[in-house]
């Protein structure tokens, strides 16, 4: 019986059934102390002092003895009724969403709790599950690639050492070329996934002050990085936004030589923009550079580097930090990396 009214059905049945109830007691009682008395059988009449006859005076109901407040009793009652069973009904599904968002931002978010009524604990039963095993799935992943990564460099490796034994400096140049290749693949694909597996708390970060340091490191090693704007510290992934900013700026000196940091501050959001004047991209391929592994025609030469994860990890990074990355081409020629950061 207990698990009957344990339900939505059943919560919001007694809800209704308890709000009835007290409408229909309030009007009751309303009608009982200002309702009108039974009409008398017959008029009746009281003698004057003069000798005369005069009929008694009728009852006369009160302004306010009439349907008016039992009918607003009952109208308010359903009102509230309503609300609460409103509140009843979404509860569960803004806690599942809530719930979900979480499990988006971080796999290893708490677990949803398993209480209210059966429905609302079956789908928490049934999100937690899920929970439980999209993190077996990814740490099983994250093992596997482990093993294979160990396994790959180990003949990488040998195959690196018998170059030795080629006579032909040509063709031994290209071969040792392609093998720094494939193992700067599986770095950067084993890199990738562990940016999509780690978790990391948010932390009030002074965000001009982690700008103002990536520009003077990369000007302490001989590049063109300059930095523009102030911003007040905000709360963020310390190590995701690093990434971020990192992987923008080593993409506009891999193709421009030159980078620009530009900072804008407002109450909503931060936006940072990383400006170069390289070749750019074209407006159609703006949204397939984010894409892991993609490469555009005219970068795939050994001398421009990457294997095309670069933007993917930094637009993941934006996007666990609840912003938006997207590519603008740049007053006078090239690409300018727009990064938003909501404040709220």
């Amino acid at each position: 019986m207990r698990g009957t009214f344990n339900t939505l059905f059943g919560r919001l049945f007694g809800v209704l059934l308890v709000a009835i109830v007290l409408a229909h007691g309030l009007a009751f009682f309303w009608f009982h102390h200002y309702g009108p008395p039974p009409p008398p059988p017959e008029e009746t009449f009281i003698e004057q002092s003069d000798g005369t006859m005069k009929p008694l005076p009728k009852h006369q109901r009160p302004w306010f003895g009439g349907p008016v407040v039992p009918l607003t009793f009952q109208f308010i009652s359903l009102i509230i009724a309503a609300w609460y069973g409103a509140k009843l009904l979404s509860r569960p599904i803004q806690r599942l969403s809530e719930a979900a968002e979480r499990l988006s931002l971080d796999l290893d978010s708490p677990p949803l709790n398993e209480s209210g009524p059966l429905e609302a604990q079956q789908a928490a039963s049934t999100f937690n599950l899920m929970q439980r095993r999209i993190r077996e799935q990814v740490s099983q992943r994250a093992r596997m690639l482990g093993a294979v990564s160990h396994d790959l460099r180990t003949p990488l490796s040998r195959l690196k050492l018998r170059l030795e034994q080629i006579e032909d400096t040509r063709l031994q140049g290209q071969m040792r070329q392609d093998l720094d290749d494939m193992i700067g693949m599986l770095d950067a694909t084993l890199s990738y996934l562990h940016e999509q597996r780690t978790s990391e708390t948010r932390h009030w970060l002074d965000v001009q002050a982690l700008v103002e340091s990536l520009s003077e490191n990369a000007q302490d090693q001989g590049c063109d990085v300059q930095f523009a704007g102030t911003c007040a510290p905000l709360q963020v992934q310390p190590m995701a936004l690093r990434s971020c900013l990192n992987n923008l700026i080593d993409n506009a000196l891999r193709y421009a030589g030159t980078a620009r940091i530009e900072l804008t501050d407002n109450r909503e959001a931060l936006v940072i923009r990383v400006i170069d004047h390289g070749p750019g991209i074209a407006a159609d391929k703006r949204e397939a550079v984010f894409e892991p592994f993609f490469r555009l025609e005219g970068s795939r030469n050994r001398n421009s580097g990457g294997v095309g994860l670069g933007m993917t990890i930094a637009k993941e990074a934006v996007e666990r930090l609840g912003g938006r990355l997207c590519l603008e081409e740049t007053p006078g020629g090239g690409l300018t990396a727009v990064m938003r950061l909501p404040r709220a």
